[in-house]
């Protein structure tokens, strides 16, 4: 009985799955996004296509771009709380404005033309793919036994329960289970026969992390370490990155610097900058450096007095009008850009806390200091996905998303943060 009622939710939630295949988006892209388009343009004559340089090159380019363009949307979704088609337009703008800088760079011969008519075909071809791709979360099958109730409590992942020990007809069937569970024999031939059979079988610790975006760590014995160590490869890589970026923007940012400076001094006396103690990499203190948003406010001596000072709540009066817009728009944190080239900060990782919040923290929850292992950022995971937080409840919540990104380190993720932070600023929502 339990098998016709998978058969029947199955017959019912199936979709075709042929457009979810990167390597189908690929082809469909340079097809019909980039070689028919081209081919029109120039009425089929390819022998000329051949014999014009600018052409040639112009239809290498936009190949190139497409295929990344694919390749960044695809990476981009895989993430957790993310929509695959809300990135599909700034995934190939990117693309493509960086291939058309290497081919300015390059002094070669291009057409401004074709690489505007591909980019908008491809473009969207690739929208028309992300309307026709499988958006059914219904194919998560739970296994009952040990802490799986915990999946379905947190996350109220739209799922069926495996009452029995038989596999499900889904092709693209996933298997969650509690593996730390004592199951009995039965179940462990369906998990050993799933996998044969191509399925996929997780822990349920592993879904929730990918539903999320968190990391659930209760004790951090329960993880082994280099399942949390970042990349060090990809850190010296962003620590290369950091730094080039930052000596690109200093120039940039001088004028604006500097009539930031003149209207926070006169909206209220008192210094420009706000310089701050806080826990950054490895543990070590240093001073973030930002503009000033709030009114200069008496010395504290006291501990307790100190970490009241440190937490900013809702709606702060001692917020300064100014202050208020530059929180909103985030431009108070730029002065961080001379933390990130001493070292003590990127332009992307976990939020620095104040040092007696940190200190307080530690005490509160286990293991805190281990989100100190990356440099901290001006954005981040955390901030583009909760905000602002001032709770030790809220605390803990933020503290997941800084194990996920550091569980997951790596370019695709900083790219998904920093356009998440475009979002989050245009928008001005999670700014105290």
């Amino acid at each position: 009985m339990q098998m016709t009622q998978l058969e029947k939710a199955n017959r019912t939630s199936r979709v075709p799955l042929f457009f979810g295949s990167l390597r189908v988006q690929a082809v469909l892209c340079l097809l019909f996004g980039v070689a028919i388009p081209i081919f029109t343009y120039f009425q089929g004559n390819v022998d000329f296509v051949f014999r014009n340089p600018s052409a040639l090159n112009s239809i290498m380019v936009a190949a190139v771009a497409t295929l990344s363009g694919v390749v960044a949307v695809r990476k981009f979704g895989a993430f957790p709380g993310t929509i695959a088609a809300s990135y599909v337009f700034p995934a190939f703008a990117a693309c493509y404005s960086i291939a058309a800088a290497a081919i300015l760079l390059a002094r070669e011969p291009y057409s401004g033309t074709l690489l505007t008519l591909t980019f908008l075909t491809a473009l969207g071809v690739r929208f028309a793919i992300s309307a026709l791709e499988r958006s059914d979360p219904s194919r998560y099958y739970l296994v009952p036994g040990g802490d799986i109730d915990r999946l379905r409590s947190d996350v109220g992942l739209a799922s069926m329960t495996l009452h029995v020990p038989a596999l499900p007809i889904e092709p693209d069937a996933v298997i969650v289970a509690d593996l730390h569970y004592d199951h009995a024999p039965e179940w462990e031939r369906v998990f050993a026969t799933a996998a044969l059979n191509g399925l996929g079988v997780y822990h349920y610790k592993q879904v929730w992390e990918a539903q999320t975006g968190k990391v659930r760590i209760e004790h951090l014995a329960e993880n082994s370490l280099g399942s949390l160590l970042p990349s060090n490869s990809y850190a010296k890589a962003k620590r290369a990155v950091d730094i080039l970026f930052s000596l690109i923007m200093i120039p940039v940012l001088i004028v604006p610097f500097v009539i930031t400076a003149m209207i926070i001094r006169l909206d209220s006396p008192g210094p420009v900058f706000f310089r701050q103690d806080r826990i950054g990499y490895r543990g070590k203190v240093f001073s973030v450096l930002k503009f000033r948003t709030m009114c200069v406010a008496t010395p504290m001596h006291g501990a307790a007095d100190q970490l009241h000072a440190a937490i900013t709540q809702d709606d702060d009066v001692r917020i300064t009008k100014v202050g208020r817009f530059l929180r909103k728009t985030r431009i108070d944190e730029l002065p961080q850009i001379f933390n990130i080239l001493r070292g003590e900060m990127s332009w992307i990782g976990p939020r620095p806390e104040a040092q007696p919040l940190s200190e307080w923290y530690e005490r509160e929850i286990p293991f805190y200091l281990y989100r100190h292992i990356v440099r901290p950022g001006i954005t981040g995971w955390a901030q583009v996905n909760q905000g602002h937080v001032s709770g030790i409840s809220e605390v803990h919540d933020k503290l997941r998303f800084d194990f996920y990104y550091i569980k997951n380190f790596s370019m695709w993720l900083d790219l998904l943060i920093l356009f998440k932070t475009g979002v989050v600023v245009i928008r001005g929502s999670g700014a105290k």
